[in-house]
């Protein structure tokens, strides 16, 4: 068969070709960032669950309610990923500034305003769950160390943002290596007590990751002043007051937002629940978690490239890209969780043998990560279909999916589970595959429901 004879690709398969290719380009730079905030709680859980399997239950514990304000945080500051590419979808540069602007700004505030919250009802909360006084005093230190970082956190988050939403996703993600190289410095030297100190263990931990934080958020600012064409996208212009956008933008973070406090509130309830097991108990689950929050990594970092390009189709009212663009990001995630699920199975007693030589903890662990396979797909697929709708402007849908799914469902399954059915941490994983589904399937039906409307 001659050139000319073969079979040439229609339009339609070049530009799915195109946009598969797109997002693929947009997305490896996004998951290395996503793995790089996942890469400091690995350290920190390796070096300090190496030095003490108890000083890893007190970093875990006092990690915990941090992780819902930090994961609330990024989805506050969503809007100005959205609002960014949207601007890029009109060629309006000078308005990416703006975004950028506001989001600093908010940021900053809200970071500070969770450290205070954290420092003064972190500590009475620790004792009023239930959990044995020791536990709960052994986590309260590194609870606060964890909190003073987050005004830079919140700043690291908005610039890191404002760049994916321009669509440069690289120096964000380079930045992040750096900063866990800093990190993992840190952690050697403070957790086991390195060069005559004392040994700090879950609280070197939390030192670790608050420098490491500061260092980034220092570095993205520097590297967005310094860019070339800083001065064309409106860095250093001061923007006028434009209410209706300012009320988008924090509106989207709204949404996003209260979303993720729900989801991470909810996850971070299943620490609560392995510490009334006990605390080899909570260490299971903290290693169990720490693997899959990694490999969560993966499609959250494919959400954010489908949001980025959803959002520009969407600012530039092409509706049809919006569609095949968030289909074609559906298809690559469950891809994605199908292969990771094949891996994590067999696996699973290694990896969680990498974390602690305690074979108590280690059977827990690697029972519970077998399980945890069950429900990679929904998951991933969840979280991307989520950003997808968020970027199309349905903002509260999603909020709710997530409300329903992982509060009103998970939380009263993963008691009845692991307490009164005595299944122990298998029964927490159990009842985190029933709302991963139910997640899923509410969102999916959702998208089809907009699609089926023409939006």
């Amino acid at each position: 068969m001659t050139p000319e004879e073969a079979p040439r690709a229609s339009p339609a398969d070049a530009i799915v070709r195109k946009d598969l290719a797109e997002l693929l380009q947009l997305s490896w730079p996004v998951v290395l960032s996503r793995l790089g905030i996942m890469g400091m709680g690995l350290s920190d859980a390796l070096v300090v669950g190496r030095h003490s399997a108890e000083q890893l239950g007190f970093h875990a514990l006092g990690w915990a309610p941090t992780s819902v304000v930090v994961t609330m945080i990024v989805g506050l500051l969503s809007g100005v990923q959205v609002m960014t590419s949207r601007a890029v979808g009109r060629g309006d540069l000078i308005e990416t500034g703006a975004v950028l602007r506001r989001g600093l700004s908010y940021g900053f505030w809200i970071g500070l305003a969770c450290s205070a919250l954290l420092v003064v009802g972190g500590p009475p909360f620790l004792h009023h769950l239930g959990l044995a006084p020791a536990l709960a005093d052994g986590a309260t230190r590194p609870l606060i160390i964890f909190s003073v970082s987050m005004p830079g956190y919140a700043i690291s988050v908005a610039a890191s943002f404002w760049l994916e939403g321009l669509g440069r996703p690289k120096p964000a993600a380079t930045m992040m290596w750096v900063a866990n190289a800093v990190n993992l410095a840190v952690d050697l030297v403070l957790v086991p007590g390195a060069f005559g100190m004392p040994a700090l263990g879950a609280v070197g931990g939390a030192w670790a990751t608050a420098v490491a934080r500061t260092f980034l958020a220092t570095a993205l600012l520097v590297y967005i002043a310094r860019m070339p064409d800083a001065k064309a996208h409106g860095v250093f212009s001061k923007p006028e007051a434009d209410l209706a956008a300012e009320t988008e933008q924090r509106q989207i973070g709204y949404g996003a937002g209260v979303s993720n406090f729900f989801e991470v509130a909810a996850f971070a309830s299943m620490n609560v629940i392995a510490g009334w097991i006990g605390g080899l108990a909570v260490a299971a689950w903290a290693i169990s978690l720490n693997v899959i929050a990694i490999v969560f990594m993966v499609p959250l970092g494919l959400s954010t490239a489908t949001a980025v390009l959803v959002g520009r189709a969407y600012g530039a009212r092409d509706f049809q890209g919006v569609r095949r663009i968030s289909w074609i990001a559906f298809a690559v995630t469950v891809t994605f969780g199908v292969l990771v699920s094949f891996i994590l199975w067999p696996a699973a007693p290694f990896i969680a043998g990498q974390y602690t030589s305690d074979l108590a903890t280690l059977g827990m662990a690697a029972s519970a990560l077998v399980i945890c396979c069950l429900f990679l797909i929904p998951d991933a697929l969840q979280v991307v279909c989520a950003q997808a709708l968020r970027a199309r402007a349905d903002v509260w849908i999603p909020t709710a999916a997530h409300l329903t799914s992982y509060v009103i469902i998970m939380i009263p399954l993963a008691y009845v589970f692991a307490i009164p059915l005595k299944l122990g941490v298998n029964g927490i994983v159990w009842a985190v595959v029933v709302a991963s589904f139910v997640s899923a399937g509410l969102l999916m039906a959702r998208f089809r429901y907009l699609n089926v409307r023409g939006r």
